[in-house]
C-alpha cells in the first residue's frame, strides 16, 4: 500500500491518500480523540503523539497536529497508523455512524436554503474537499447564512477570506436574499 501525502492550505493539517475508499457516502469529523470511539481509523490516528483532530473524506484522511509538533516527527507514525488499519480488515466506522452534512431546515425559508445546499453541494464541497475539508450548511437567518467548517478548514488561516470573497460572494450573485456568511463552531 502506498500513502501520498498532500499539504492543504492549512499548515497545521496534511491530507493522506491511501488510493482507496475511506467513506463510502459523506465525511467524519472527529476533532478530539474522544469523538473518535465509533472509528477504528480516527483512533489509530489519535493514538500518534501530536495528532489534535482526524477528519475523514471519501478517498483522504486529513490529519491535524498540535502547534509545536514537527510533521517530520508525527508523518511517518501516522502512515503506519493508516497503513496498519487498511491491513487489519477493521471497518473505518462502526455501526451506523450517519454521515455528516447538511443541517435540516424547514419553514418559510426552505426554497432558499435548498438552493444555498445545492451550490454548496455543486461549486463548494468539491473543491473544499480537494483541500482535505468540508463545509456544511448550519442554519440561515436574516439574510445571513452559517457554515460549519471541517478538516482542513477549520482553524486555517485563510478559511475567512474563502468565505468572505468566495462563498459569500458566490451564494449573493446565485441568491439575493443571502446578505451574509458565517463560520460556526459545533
Amino acid at each position: 500500500m502506498f500513502i501520498q501525502t498532500e499539504s492543504t492550505p492549512n499548515p497545521a493539517t496534511l491530507k493522506f491518500m491511501p488510493g482507496q475508499a475511506v467513506l463510502e457516502a459523506g465525511t467524519a469529523d472527529f476533532p478530539n480523540s474522544d469523538s473518535a470511539e465509533k472509528s477504528p481509523l480516527a483512533a489509530r490516528v489519535f493514538g500518534v503523539e501530536g495528532v489534535t483532530g482526524v477528519f475523514l473524506g471519501n478517498d483522504f484522511v486529513t490529519v491535524t497536529k498540535a502547534e509545536g509538533v514537527d510533521w517530520d516527527h508525527v508523518k511517518p507514525a501516522i502512515l503506519g497508523a493508516i497503513m496498519e488499519h487498511f491491513q487489519s480488515g477493521q471497518p473505518v466506522i462502526i455501526g451506523d455512524a450517519a454521515p455528516s452534512g447538511h443541517a435540516e431546515h424547514d419553514g418559510e425559508d426552505a426554497e432558499i436554503v435548498g438552493q444555498i445546499k445545492e451550490l454548496l453541494d455543486t461549486r463548494v464541497r468539491p473543491a473544499v474537499a480537494q483541500d482535505g475539508g468540508d463545509i456544511t450548511f448550519h442554519g440561515f437567518e436574516r439574510g445571513v447564512v452559517y457554515l460549519h467548517m471541517q478538516g482542513a478548514c477549520a482553524g486555517c488561516p485563510s478559511s475567512t477570506i474563502t468565505l468572505k470573497m468566495g462563498i459569500e460572494n458566490l451564494l449573493r450573485h446565485y441568491i439575493p436574499e443571502v446578505t451574509e456568511v458565517r463560520p460556526v463552531g459545533l
